[in-house]
């Protein structure tokens, strides 16, 4: 049948064209998004659903012109940060971008220990084990290998989607939240406004946009070939926030409902759907955040190691050799070893590590963005790529929106002191 033949080719070059787009928006559903999305879900059942859509926008908008600058200058964000701003500026962007991902790696591994112990398996056991193995992938690996590994864990996410339905929401609620712009009065509660920030950072995160164009730039794309990396970026970022608005709903029509409103960490989320929407919701939500922890757990290093490694000037990328990039491989290397190490310390305070993570990187992206939309607007630098009109506005709307957020937050966490 002809239609069926057209829906076969297009599907084919979708999955053509698949790759630095669709892995940097999917790995941001990551232990700690999962987490701050359980907790919005949880805290707030549906109310938070409003974000998702202006999230997706805005991450499309951010991811699209990161990629666009990649194939168009063949530069890394950080490069460009330090040809155009000077050395003294992306040092300490870079500075502050390693103590956010830090914190976010150091999260990931927390993931990755507290969802193998739900399997039965100790966090002495399968942290190491976790941090041997994404050490070992891009180490040892190339590029094209790493990123059909990171593409086959990024199609696990569809487990929140069939763990999403198995909690039986109540879909019509949920759409309408979705929809329905928030009150007003909503924005008065701390707890709200931080939970908003926090799901801010989780899906649009600084270290995305540093590493999505490094891996542009690696994978060689240039102008000409731009329009299926485009397609990527818009297939991975809703993809994304679909995942995202399944894991609010699993919560809020299960633990909210049922008067769950504190947890931990995802685990506590998982065991606690367990009774509620039964095993297969259990196991799928349980595994699903082991892959996302681990997944993350490879790809936050190694977007710091990117990212300093072109800002200070230095040689970069998983094509080479440990001899020919030795400060990207000893910080990948040290990043891995003390997030692994972190996790290893008994009582460590998981939520509040992972969530504030979360909020740091809604602080620190208005910076990144501005920095972006700066050298995305210079003609001398993209020529005829540069920003739409349409794109200037929504880019600008989601940095003005963090920062005003920002601005609030910390007012009321000051009065409230």
């Amino acid at each position: 049948m002809k239609w069926l033949r057209r829906w076969k080719t297009r599907l084919l070059v979708i999955f053509a064209v698949i790759g630095p787009g669709f892995i940097t928006a999917n790995v941001d559903n990551d232990a700690g998004g999962i987490i701050t999305y359980s907790t919005a879900g949880a805290q707030f059942g549906y109310a938070l659903l409003w974000t998702v859509v202006p999230m997706t926008i805005a991450l499309i908008v951010v991811q699209e012109m990161s990629a666009r600058m990649g194939a168009v200058t063949g530069k890394g964000l950080s490069d460009l940060i330090r040809e155009e701003f000077g050395l003294r500026t992306t040092f300490f962007m870079m500075l502050a971008l390693v103590a956010t991902n830090f914190g976010n790696v150091v999260a990931e591994f927390a993931g990755v220990a507290s969802s193998m112990e739900l399997f039965g398996i100790s966090k002495y056991i399968s942290v190491p084990i976790a941090a041997a193995l994404v050490w070992f992938l891009v180490v040892k690996g190339n590029y094209k290998m790493v990123e059909k590994v990171f593409l086959a864990a990024s199609f696990f996410y569809l487990a929140y989607i069939v763990a999403g339905f198995l909690s039986r929401p109540d879909l019509s609620q949920a759409a309408i939240r979705t929809v329905a712009p928030p009150h007003p009065r909503e924005f008065k509660e701390q707890a709200y406004l931080y939970m908003v920030i926090g799901m801010i950072g989780a899906t649009i995160a600084p270290w995305m946009q540093f590493y999505l164009q490094a891996s542009v730039v690696e994978k060689g794309v240039t102008p000409k070939e731009y329009a299926g990396t485009r397609i990527d970026v818009f297939v991975g970022s809703i993809f994304t926030d679909v995942v995202a608005w399944f894991i609010i709903v699993a919560c809020a029509a299960t633990l909210y409902v049922h008067g769950h409103h504190e947890i931990h960490d995802a685990t506590d989320a998982a065991q606690a759907l367990r009774p509620l929407s039964g095993d297969y919701a259990y196991v799928l939500f349980a595994a699903g955040f082991a892959n996302a922890s681990l997944f993350a757990a490879s790809i936050l290093p190694l977007s710091t190691a990117y990212s300093v490694c072109e800002g200070m000037g230095f040689e970069s990328g998983v094509d080479k050799k440990f001899s020919e990039a030795p400060v990207f491989y000893w910080l990948y290397t040290a990043l891995i070893a003390c997030g692994a190490g972190v996790i290893l310390w008994p009582n460590f305070p998981l939520l509040k590590v992972t969530v504030l993570s979360q909020v740091l990187n809604g602080v620190l992206l208005p910076f990144v963005l501005i920095f972006m939309l700066i050298l995305v607007n210079k003609k001398e630098l993209m020529g005829e790529h540069v920003n739409s009109r349409l794109f200037n506005w929504i880019a600008w709307a989601t940095t003005l929106t963090m920062i005003g957020l920002t601005a609030a937050w910390l007012w009321m966490s000051t009065r409230s002191s």
